[in-house]
C-alpha cells in the first residue's frame, strides 16, 4: 500500500504498526510483531529498489523513545529515553551500517550517540530543507525552528 501511495504521488506517508508498548510479556508480543514488521519494511524497500524510486524515497522506522533494557516485573519493558534506535532508508543515503554503539547492556550510548534533533536535520538536509534556518510559525504568529542547531548525521552522506 505505501509503494502505491508513493507511485500515486504522496509527497508523505506515516503508517502505525500495532502497539510496541510491551509493559508485559515482552518475548510473547515481539514475537507477533516483530515478523509481520520485518516482512512490510523490507518489501516496501524492494519495492522501491525495484521500481527505481528508492533515490527519491525515505523510509524511516522509528519510535518515540526506546525500552529499559531490563524485563520488568511482568516480563515487559519500559520507557526508556537514554537509548532508542531508527531505521533509515532510501533518499541516496550510504545505507547498510550501523553508526553508534551502546554498552553491554543497551542502557547507554558508547560511541557516537546520535541526537533525535540529529536524525530530523539529517532527514531535512535530505529533502533539500536546511533545518537550522528554516521555520514554521505558531498559531500566536512566532517563528520556530525546525530542529534546534542538529546537525545532520555525517556518515550518513
Amino acid at each position: 500500500m505505501a509503494r502505491r501511495l508513493v507511485e500515486a504521488g504522496a509527497r508523505v506517508g506515516t503508517l502505525n504498526f500495532g502497539c510496541w508498548d510491551f509493559h508485559s510479556k515482552n518475548t510473547s508480543g515481539m514475537k507477533d510483531h516483530a515478523p509481520l514488521f520485518d516482512q512490510g519494511l523490507s518489501a516496501l524497500i524492494e519495492d522501491l529498489h525495484e521500481r527505481g524510486l528508492d533515490k527519491d524515497e525515505r523510509v524511516v522506522a522509528w519510535g518515540e523513545f526506546g525500552h529499559t533494557p531490563k524485563l520488568n516485573k511482568d516480563a515487559g519493558c519500559d520507557h526508556w529515553p537514554t537509548v532508542s534506535c531508527a531505521f533509515i532508508a532510501g533518499g541516496g543515503m550510504k545505507a547498510g551500517q550501523v553508526i553508534g554503539a551502546t554498552d553491554k547492556h543497551a542502557a547507554e550510548a558508547t560511541e557516537c550517540p546520535v541526537h533525535t534533533g540529529e536524525v530530523r536535520a539529517t532527514l531535512y538536509k535530505n529533502l533539500g530543507i536546511n533545518a537550522n534556518t528554516s521555520t514554521v510559525t505558531d498559531l500566536s504568529g512566532r517563528p520556530h525552528y525546525l530542529v534546534d542547531q542538529h546537525r545532520p548525521i555525517a556518515e550518513l552522506y
